[in-house]
């Protein structure tokens, strides 16, 4: 229900792509590299959270964020999401994608598995990539790393599955396109005692 004065705003795109050309994730294999593409920010999810920290916080959104002197929090907050369209696209039509995981609600945990076979895992090192300030700020003001990691981005927009032998070969495309690519783990052989998605490391590269 919406109060007097609340309003939603919503929108939709609609691509279009030739059938032999569809991503379907048939190659992924055990052994095979993941690719993060740097996010710009929080990427409009995880908010019901955080305008709760900012409510119960007392935080003013018009003020420097405490983390980030030349924005408020509000602008930090509102950076627009980068979209990984053309870089992606100039991959795969190199033919060096084997799956794409979007890293938006829900997560590593939630997205990462989608595109996985039966039988593999996702391993990734969270020490491998730089995350943007935002996120620690989360995480110092009472965010555990794992409820981050089934949240939020963390500061990967993009996971990308390339064969370990291409993967240089997949970050060079990526990075001319204009993205910041870091190699963030492998895909494992799964057991029942793993989940789908292990992140190791999250409190010493995730707190302070």
């Amino acid at each position: 229900m919406y109060a007097d004065g609340d309003y939603d705003v919503a929108g939709f795109s609609v691509g279009a792509v030739e059938r032999d050309n569809i991503l379907t994730g048939d190659g992924i294999a055990e052994g095979d590299v993941l690719l993060g593409l740097a996010s710009s920010g929080l990427h409009s999810n995880g908010f019901s959270l955080v305008r709760r920290m900012v409510a119960d916080l007392g935080l003013d959104l018009g003020a420097k964020a405490d983390f980030d002197s030349e924005r408020t929090l509000g602008e930090v907050l509102l950076t627009p999401t980068r979209i990984y369209v053309k870089s992606c696209l100039a991959a795969h039509r190199a033919g060096l994608l084997k799956g794409l995981a979007h890293i938006t609600g829900g997560g590593f945990d939630e997205n990462i598995p989608r595109i996985l076979p039966d039988g593999l895992a996702a391993e990734i090192d969270a020490a491998t990539w730089h995350m943007p300030a935002v996120f620690k700020w989360l995480v110092d003001a009472g965010v555990a790393p794992e409820e981050l990691s089934r949240t939020f981005n963390c500061g990967i927009g993009m996971v990308a599955v390339v064969a370990a032998d291409r993967a240089t070969e997949a970050e060079d495309i990526l990075s001319l396109s204009g993205e910041t690519v870091w190699r963030i783990g492998e895909l494992v052989a799964r057991t029942p005692q793993l989940p789908d998605v292990i992140v190791s490391g999250m409190d010493q590269a995730w707190r302070g």
